[in-house]
């Protein structure tokens, strides 16, 4: 019976969203063969195939979002993260435009890229500052420079983070006869990529021991200090014994800072735990929407890229041996302008614009965990700061779609944002929408029957 009335109501789920979100579905299968797109098949599943595609935007401001079918949207995907401020901010939006006037000059130096510099050092408290385009070439650079600076070749890095997609930090951990190997998390990674590569359990002290063990190769330890995965687990006095352990072993202690950098606090979790890492990656948010990605840090490892500090006039030159690093788009002047202006306005605000936002999203999931308690819904929320996401211990698939129907924009990977464009007022829909579609998914025989 249970069986029967599910599919019923899967059956009248996918009718209602194929006719709402038509479109998107139509542009799918009409570029399928020329577009190859992760995003239109990571995660595939037949039970929701006839679902599964992307939403297809063309238009956003502030918290909301609409699509080729003119639906309307309140976002809280919110770019992975990237818009703190929501869409299209107009002072973000004016200093970009400001640019496009003076135009976009590739190949001299950005005449912001110093000054957008100086404000990350002054906010974060790393020394040197360096521009890539994302996040993957960031934590790339970061790497190498640790290698260059330390003479050493292997890394360490966590199961359960996530560095981007250079194929030097997409490994995995698998017991073969007993012994655990690192094996490349995927087809097309040659092994002599990760050979060199470490992946522990984050937070278990036994990982220390292992870091411990292996001091004379490690280069350096690669973190995630908050997995985007996992935002509820928070283990502050694992990363103290980390970077202390990394400071007396000259280990370079890298933290991807991504997407918490600038979110959760203006100097990122290092600033709030009162950690500082030896190199930084930061992006999305400073970026203001454009792609950016930034490697800050001491002045020992950034001296890798330009060989250190010099000064006209004296007989001084730069002596560090240098690293390659290089990238047409580096500091390319929308990026610096929309990033110069972003840096400027949180400096600006100050600490409460991210203790605000932080308390208003604990808040939201507070309450929808007391709603899913109460009803005895298999379903919990986790958060750090304005970051969260669904927990559950069902599939709950079909809620997605519940959601997406009902005009919240949820992306598939699950990891949502609340803005500072969000208001208390779509704060209450986003409630009152969760609390409808399961509602309707328990009339639809997916969850027990409420016992009180």
């Amino acid at each position: 019976m249970n069986d029967r009335l599910q599919q019923k109501h899967l059956e009248a789920l996918l009718a209602r969203y194929i006719q709402r979100t038509k479109t998107s579905k139509q542009l799918a299968q009409k570029y399928r063969s020329v577009l190859a797109d992760n995003r239109a098949a990571d995660g595939f599943r037949f039970p929701v195939k006839e679902m599964f595609y992307p939403i297809v935007a063309k238009q956003s401001l502030g918290s909301r979002m609409w699509d080729v079918d003119d639906n309307e949207y309140i976002d809280i995907t919110m770019g992975f993260g990237i818009n703190l401020f929501g869409h299209n901010p107009p002072f973000i939006k004016e200093a970009i435009l400001e640019q496009m006037d003076r135009g976009v000059q590739i190949g001299p130096q950005s005449e912001l890229a110093g000054e957008v510099a100086e404000l990350i050092s002054k906010l974060t408290g790393m020394e040197r500052v360096a521009f890539s385009n994302t996040g993957t070439e960031a934590v790339m650079t970061a790497l190498r420079l640790a290698r260059a600076a330390t003479g050493r070749n292997k890394i360490a890095l966590f199961s359960g983070s996530y560095h981007g997609h250079f194929d030097g930090t997409l490994a995995i951990a698998k017991e073969v006869d007993g012994h655990l190997h690192t094996l490349p998390k995927a087809s097309g990674i040659p092994s002599n990529f990760v050979e060199n590569v470490l992946v522990l359990d984050y937070g278990n002290p036994q990982s220390l021991e292992i870091i411990k063990a292996n001091q004379q190769e490690l280069a350096a330890v690669l973190v995630e200090p908050i997995q985007s995965f996992r935002p509820d687990f928070q283990p502050k006095e694992f990363l103290y014994e980390l970077r202390q352990l990394t400071k007396e072993t000259g280990i370079a202690l890298i933290f991807d800072e991504m997407v918490t950098g600038f979110r959760i606090d203006l100097g990122g979790v290092q600033a709030l735990f009162g950690i500082q890492a030896d190199i930084t990656t930061y992006g999305k948010i400073v970026g203001g929407g454009m792609p950016i990605g930034i490697v800050a840090g001491k002045a020992t490892y950034l001296d890798k890229i330009d060989g250190g500090m010099w000064n006209y006039g004296d007989e001084s030159y730069p002596q560090v041996k240098t690293t390659i690093f290089a990238g047409t788009f580096c500091k390319h002047p929308l990026a610096m302008a929309a990033a110069r202006t972003v840096l400027q306005y949180l400096i600006a605000q100050g600490p409460s614009l991210q203790q605000q936002l932080n308390q208003r999203t604990s808040e939201l999931v507070k309450t929808l965990n007391v709603y899913f308690k109460e009803q005895e819904i298999p379903i919990w929320l986790v958060n750090f700061g304005s970051q969260f996401r669904p927990a559950a211990s069902t599939n709950i698939d079909p809620l997605l779609f519940h959601l997406l129907e009902k005009g919240l924009y949820i992306c598939e990977g699950r990891s949502c944002f609340l803005s500072t464009a969000h208001s208390n007022e779509d704060i209450s829909t986003i409630i009152q929408v969760v609390k409808d579609s399961v509602q309707e998914m328990r009339a639809g025989g997916f969850f027990p029957v409420y016992s009180n």
